[in-house]
């Protein structure tokens, strides 16, 4: 039902803003590691302490995603995929855990009629409108 991000034609960004809080001697010792040379900056030093986090935690997430299947990825519906869910008489709980993209050419209606819910852990791109008519589904 759904396509992959390499068969969108639009590109989407690879990558979400995320703002943090850190107390200032945490923030003083990331300054030294790069005033040091250890790091090239502040952005460096955050993204490869999240990612050794990662590849410390990936058996778990490995068993969560299995457990809830989940989509790892990029996950996109557009009006064609849906406008088929919606003839077949289903519905979609969609789960994603990275990036799901519903097109801009998808009108409300039909996103209400074929999508039961959206789980995403991460982002969930789509357009306002659309957003607003699965309010009540998104978790």
């Amino acid at each position: 039902m759904a396509t992959t991000a390499l068969e969108r034609s639009n590109k989407v960004s690879d990558s979400e803003k995320v703002t943090i809080n850190l107390g200032y001697v945490d923030l003083g010792h990331i300054d030294l590691l790069v005033s040091e040379g250890f790091y090239s900056n502040r952005t460096d030093f955050i993204r490869t302490a999240i990612r050794n986090q990662l590849v410390a935690q990936a058996d778990a997430v490995r068993q969560v995603v299995a457990r809830k299947t989940l989509v790892l990825g990029l996950q996109r519906f557009g009006r064609a995929e849906l406008e088929a869910v919606q003839a077949a008489g289903q519905t979609l709980e969609i789960r994603v855990l990275g990036l799901c993209t519903i097109d801009d050419d998808v009108p409300p209606a039909l996103a209400q009629a074929t999508i039961a819910s959206v789980h995403v852990l991460g982002a969930l791109h789509a357009s306002a409108a659309v957003k607003a008519a699965l309010a009540g589904r998104i978790g």
